[in-house]
């Protein structure tokens, strides 16, 4: 009793080495107590003794001798069963990891003690190893253990490897999980046998299954046939009314489904569409060109008539340079020997423009007496019809009589141009006034201004740039020129506060210059400015800029997922700073740096290298815009001054044209063809490199990133300030060129210039001048302006010039046929109100050629740089001894010139006089023509070079 209660406190306290000390008292007197089950003793006599307590409701009960003794035997069975399956699913997991399935059978039978059936044997194995393929992991690291529930309640352990097993966990075991348990195997067989067992009864009354199956799937065919028959029947009215909507719904849904197919294939039925039209261009094209084979002989014939004339423009245009190059035209000079006559042809048109003058002030008053003349016809004319119209029983009129007379009754109708005193007045004061307001751009440039910005570009289209003819000749070009510059300082001075408005605002004036030297005419300058450099840029299929460090970033994740074949660890979405931590990003990074700076230079130089071919225009308005912010601003340094207009030229100008190269026709584009990603973020790129390089702005804050290229934008914006583009010759502001000098500007007033104006723009000008801004304009009571408005007096409609009955009053649609006769184009001829200047100085003339003949000598025989450079050297010797060859040459040749043809005694004795002599008096000439204005001296005497080359 002593030792029973030993061992009942034992299995309470729940020590397993301590029950098996009591188990194993000689007054005990257990049996069969194997000391490596102590552990599954105290379990089962410790879950004995509580069922007991359960059972009495005493939890003071205690657990006999012969309890004792049977929950030792009990273990000790529990532990046999478990080794032996251990074992078997130990040897079943190991043939199917060999995939051996002969001992299969045996193991199930004698270790699992299943009923199995030796057909069923390749199913046991198929289907086990289906099921431990399902567990079994690559990567998995499992121990040698796996662990057996005893009765559902007990853990054992078995040591595959060992082949011994323990109910106490070894240390740190992870049991293998890849491996089929007990439960798992018998469920599998058990699951095939039974399956099996299935089958052949199926099979044995396969016969019998399959009549009584189609017997029953017959009957309830036929039951739900007759049964759908009659509801049918039943309900035709409704099922017609069903099969009407859904036949209608199937059409909707047809349509809607073949509607979302186009929309969705928009692109590629515009292909299709393109592919057509391209094959009726094509075509067409092959039958134009057979009909130019056909015509071969008469296209050679016009091909060669063209290309003589080109040829001849060519030569034209190689010896009518703007501004000649002295060298130039030293080189040319031997031409001149035969143009002697050409001197004396000269003198005399200089004789014969003083006579035109004359004549033509003579003509202007016959021309005057003319126009009262038409008048008084006209009144004359208006007295018959009256006459005709009181007495309507004379004598009648022949056929020819009537037309003659409503003919000249519809003079009267003309409008502007009638034979009226009042409206030939008019149409000259307008032709005064646009002369007038062409001419000096002040008028103009303050109008712009006084206007809002949203009218003031439509009315530069409209009417100004009409006005100048879009700049179509040498003429029109200077003066819509000078109105830019004027307009640009006007603005300048009124509207800029501080010098970085210019580059943050949308100055007018800037964008109207750009805008003019985009259009046509620059279009063609911009594109073989830009082309070339662009198109390599674009070909370079391996050039890939990318300054964006998280793109880079997402380009490499991209990149080793796909080397891989596995997803990526790192994070996708990452800031700036966390992608340039990993080296692979800033060493692609740093390539795409070098690269860019690679393609910039390409840029740098193509542009640096044509800067001739950058628009006049454009160089010119830089300059300007240049000298009026230093003159408005002189404290601003330099630096300031190139960034503006590094901003005008490239950022304004030239950027847009790199960046969107197929917008602006940089490049030629196929149909339908586009620019690929890569290569408009390398042109953008290379853009805002460009533009902080103009602006001298570094690569700061967000930018960081691109700190290294700081130094190179230095070292790039030194690069802009040395080729200096704004630097051209400043003769633009000079009155003595494109027709400006005092004799070019008469002889302009006394041929006229034409011009075809909308009646619309002559309103719109008139009224702006005449009711809203004449007095901010024209703010001098005595201006040439407000007199000419004076004349022109109230602002008229349309009528008013076209004249009486050019509408019916009557007409419903009067005021649309007004609009539509708005736009009818009148023909001026811009004239000059003040006539002409009397006593032309035709001796100035005379030393102006005097002057040229003995330039020609002297620079025939000295070369130099300019003239001022050739005057004020000393000639050598030899340069004497050349000279006086060339005198004696042409001494010669004045002897064999007819008397009429030869110089007069003043040329003759001026080309007798040495060198020096000429040259001395050359700068005495010169002097007195500076002082006539027709020469500069801050030109080198450009002006005289011209007009030699001319």
């Amino acid at each position: 009793i002593i030792a029973i209660g030993h061992i009942n406190e034992a299995i309470d306290e729940g020590n397993p080495e301590k029950t098996l000390e009591t188990l194993l008292l000689p007054t005990a007197k257990l049996q069969d107590v194997t000391p490596v089950n102590a552990k599954h003793y105290q379990d089962v006599l410790h879950y004995a003794k509580v069922q007991k307590c359960k059972e009495s409701q005493d939890e003071s009960v205690l657990l006999w001798l012969d309890e004792i003794q049977q929950g030792i035997s009990d273990a000790n069975n529990d532990i046999k069963e478990v080794a032996i399956l251990a074992v078997g699913t130990s040897m079943i997991n190991k043939s199917l990891e060999k995939g051996d399935s002969q001992p299969i059978l045996m193991i199930l039978q004698s270790k699992f003690g299943l009923r199995v059936l030796p057909e069923c044997a390749e199913t046991y194995f198929r289907n086990l190893s289906e099921a431990k393929n399902l567990k079994t992991r690559e990567d998995s690291n499992e121990s040698p253990w796996i662990k057996l529930i005893m009765k559902n309640m007990y853990e054992y352990y078995y040591n595959v490897e060992t082949e011994k097993g323990t109910c106490v966990p070894p240390e740190g075991v992870v049991p293998k999980t890849s491996w089929l348990t007990g439960e798992e195997i018998q469920s599998i067989v058990g699951q095939v046998t039974a399956d099996y067992n299935r089958e052949q009864l199926w099979l044995a009354n396969e016969n019998l299954i399959v009549q009584l199956q189609a017997r029953a799937r017959g009957f309830l065919v036929r039951k739900k046939y007759q049964e759908r028959k009659a509801f049918l029947q039943n309900q035709e009215p409704s099922a017609i009314k069903i099969q009407a909507f859904w036949k209608g719904f199937k059409q909707r849904k047809s349509y809607v489904d073949r509607l979302k197919v186009l929309q969705d294939n928009v692109a590629a039925i515009v292909k299709i569409q393109s592919w057509v039209k391209m094959w009726l261009a094509r075509r067409a094209y092959r039958k134009r060109l057979q009909y130019f084979k056909d015509h071969n002989a008469e296209i050679v014939k016009i091909q060669a008539f063209l290309r003589a004339n080109k040829a001849r423009e060519d030569y034209r245009t190689l010896i009518g340079a703007e501004n000649p190059p002295l060298v130039v035209l030293r080189k040319f000079a031997y031409l001149l020997d035969q143009s002697d006559l050409d001197f004396q042809e000269e003198l005399e048109v200089t004789r014969l423009r003083e006579e035109v003058v004359t004549k033509i002030r003579s003509n202007q008053q016959l021309e005057k007496d003319l126009n009262l003349m038409d008048i008084k016809i006209g009144l004359l004319v208006k007295n018959r019809i009256t006459l005709q119209d009181v007495v309507l029983h004379s004598k009648k009129l022949n056929k020819k009589s009537k037309s003659q007379l409503e003919e000249m009754v519809m003079v009267d109708k003309q409008g502007i141009k009638g034979l009226s005193k009042e409206r030939r007045k008019k149409l000259e004061a307008y032709q005064h006034l646009f002369y007038l307001l062409q001419t000096n751009p002040t008028y103009l440039a303050k109008l712009i201004f006084q206007m809002p910005q949203n009218k003031s570009t439509k009315f530069m289209d409209t009417v100004i740039f009409t006005l100048y003819n879009y700049a179509s000749n040498q003429r029109e070009e200077y003066l819509l020129l000078k109105l830019f510059k004027t307009a640009l300082e006007e603005e300048i001075n009124s509207k800029v506060d501080q010098i970085q408005d210019i580059v943050t605002g949308n100055p007018t004036v800037i964008k109207m210059v750009v805008s003019f030297n985009r259009g046509a005419r620059g279009q063609n300058t911009l594109r073989q400015l830009l082309a070339p450099v662009v198109k390599e840029i674009m070909d370079d299929k391996s050039l890939i800029i990318n300054t964006s460090p998280v793109d880079v970033y997402k380009s490499w994740v991209n990149q080793l997922e796909m080397q891989t074949g596995e997803a990526s660890k790192l994070p996708y979405d990452v800031t700036t700073e966390q992608a340039l931590t990993h080296t692979e990003v800033v060493s692609k990074l740093e390539s795409s740096i070098q690269s860019l700076r690679a393609v910039t230079d390409k840029v740098l130089s193509s542009i640096f290298s044509s800067l001739n071919m950058m628009p006049y225009g454009m160089r010119y308005i830089a300059k300007v815009l240049k000298s009026s912010l230093h003159e408005k601003f002189p404290d601003a340094t330099e630096d300031e001054l190139l960034k503006i207009v590094g901003n005008l030229l490239y950022y304004r100008y030239m950027n847009p044209a790199i960046v969107a190269p197929d917008g602006f026709d940089i490049i030629d584009m196929t149909a339908g063809g586009q620019i690929h990603s890569d290569q408009r973020r390398n042109l953008g790129c290379v853009a805002k490199v460009l533009q902080h390089a103009a602006s001298n702005k570094l690569f700061e804050g967000e930018s960081e990133h691109l700190s290294s290229m700081n130094t190179y934008l230095s070292q790039t914006y030194q690069k802009f300030r040395y080729t200096k583009p704004w630097q051209i010759p400043a003769h633009f502001g000079q009155d003595t060129v494109f027709l400006s000098s005092s004799h070019s500007t008469t002889v302009k007033i006394t041929y006229s210039v034409r011009y075809l104006l909308h009646i619309r723009e002559k309103l719109v000008l008139n009224k702006l001048l005449l009711l809203e801004h004449q007095d901010a304009i024209a703010t001098e009571p005595n201006d040439l302006l407000n007199e000419l408005l004076e004349g022109l007096g109230p602002v008229p409609d349309v009528e008013s010039f076209l004249g009486e009955g050019a509408v019916d009053p009557n007409d419903p649609n009067k005021g649309s046929t007004l609009n539509q006769l708005a736009k009818t184009e009148i023909s001026l001829s811009l004239t000059s109100k003040y006539d002409l200047r009397e006593g032309e100085d035709q001796d100035l003339k005379s030393l102006m050629i005097k002057t040229k003949r003995l330039i020609v000598d002297v620079i025939r025989t000295q070369p130099g740089d300019t003239l001022l450079e050739i005057l004020e050297t000393p000639a050598t010797a030899q340069q004497e001894s050349e000279h006086l060859k060339l005198v004696e040459k042409r001494a010669v040749l004045d002897s064999k010139t007819p008397e009429k043809m030869k110089h007069s005694e003043s040329i003759f004795e001026d080309g007798q006089l040495p060198v020096e002599q000429k040259k001395r008096k050359i700068q005495r000439n010169l002097r007195t023509l500076e002082q006539a204005g027709l020469v500069s001296p801050e030109t080198k005497y450009q002006e005289i070079i011209n007009e030699i080359a001319k």
